[in-house]
């Protein structure tokens, strides 16, 4: 599903701070988009925008036929749930669960049948190179595994989108290679949507197309 976004204003703190200023844009299906840009400028932000998460104070945001600036919490929630997947810098897992739960519990709030869930949790993490570790608990892994547990239960649902905020941020530099190359390709290989945003120089490999976030704008290309 394609991403439109159109003149879009998002501000903080009692509208002092200006975040976004009539941004327009749009991420095409299947494609993957790398964000740029300095820390504070709303790489972040756009994500949660997109995902629902957080709303606009003006614009329209679309994601395939669905205005999601539109919709009320419950329907945002309702949406992101079953068509975005989303992995997190600090990878979010739960402690108390294992691996296999990890990537099943989205799967179970959708109301899932158990075996189901199951089944497609441990096919995903085998696709990840983690199905020897289905019933360890997170702490019982590396940085890299944890974020590629992280992206297993990002496709749990079949989201046609994926929002990766800075997933290679806690990583050293090799694993934070190997993570990219990794959701990148299951994002080519799924025909997803993918927006990424990062300040890893390598992701711009893998990149169909580049944009910076500037002066509350987002700017094709990466800002060089």
């Amino acid at each position: 599903m394609d991403i439109c976004i159109a003149g879009l204003d998002k501000t903080f703190d009692n509208r002092d701070r200006v975040i976004f200023k009539d941004l327009t844009a749009t991420f095409r299906t299947g494609k993957t988009s790398v964000l740029l840009g300095k820390s504070g400028v709303g790489k972040s932000s756009l994500l949660n925008l997109v995902a629902g998460i957080d709303t606009p104070d003006r614009g329209r945001i679309q994601i395939g036929d669905t205005v999601v600036s539109d919709m009320d919490d419950a329907g945002r929630t309702l949406f992101r749930r079953r068509h975005i997947g989303f992995v997190f810098q600090s990878f979010n897992l739960i402690p108390v669960l294992t691996v296999l739960e990890n990537v099943g519990l989205v799967g179970q709030l959708d109301g899932r049948p158990d075996r189901d869930i199951k089944e497609k949790a441990a096919f995903l993490l085998e696709t990840v190179g983690l199905a020897d570790r289905l019933l360890d608990f997170p702490d019982r892994l590396s940085g890299g595994e944890q974020q590629r547990v992280a992206l297993a239960r990002a496709l749990i649902n079949d989201p046609e989108i994926i929002l990766a905020d800075e997933p290679t941020g806690n990583l050293d530099g090799k694993t934070g290679t190997a993570v990219l190359e990794l959701i990148t390709d299951q994002a080519k290989r799924l025909h997803k949507t993918l927006v990424m945003v990062t300040h890893s120089p390598d992701a711009l490999a893998w990149a169909d197309e580049v944009f910076t976030v500037e002066n509350y704008a987002l700017v094709p290309g990466n800002g060089i």
